[in-house]
């Protein structure tokens, strides 16, 4: 009875893996092309960025002397393959340059969402997560793939 009982916590144990390895694998495999913020997100991202970001990274996002752009070849570049949650960090720890860490978690989510808009990437149903465990989930992937 027992090798029964250590027999099936063993199948559960291996059905667990596997299913945390499928819902891990999927989850990488999101990207900011699947929608990830809202259009309404983007919208209150705007005035944050022109207020808070603009002055170092330029109203349309090129950057600037001291600031890299926000969009654009190089950006996609320094960034592909790493997730948003890495951006978000970035953002949140480092921005603005003259009072880092200042912004709300939210705030800086919607600063995200508005910089993703401004590169084309789609919006979506949900809002962009302030969670960076969450973000860590989403891929930012410098070229859109076909069919998106």
């Amino acid at each position: 009875m027992d090798s029964m009982k250590l027999t099936l916590a063993i199948a559960v144990g291996v059905i667990a893996v596997a299913a945390g390895t499928f819902v891990a694998s999927a989850a990488q495999d999101k990207s900011q092309w699947d929608g990830v913020y809202t259009e309404a997100q983007a919208k209150r991202g705007e005035p944050m960025y022109q207020q808070f970001c603009s002055s170092c990274h330029g109203a349309d996002m090129a950057g600037g002397e001291m600031a890299p752009g926000l969009n654009g070849g190089e950006f996609a570049s320094n960034w592909n393959d790493l997730s948003l949650g890495q951006l978000f960090e970035r953002i949140r720890t480092s921005m603005p340059q003259n009072n880092p860490g200042s912004l709300s978690r939210q705030q800086d989510a919607d600063i995200l969402s508005f910089i993703l808009y401004k590169s084309t990437a789609p919006s979506g149903a949900s809002e962009l997560p302030t969670q960076t465990e969450m973000l860590n989930m989403i891929k930012y992937v410098g070229m859109k793939p076909e069919g998106k």
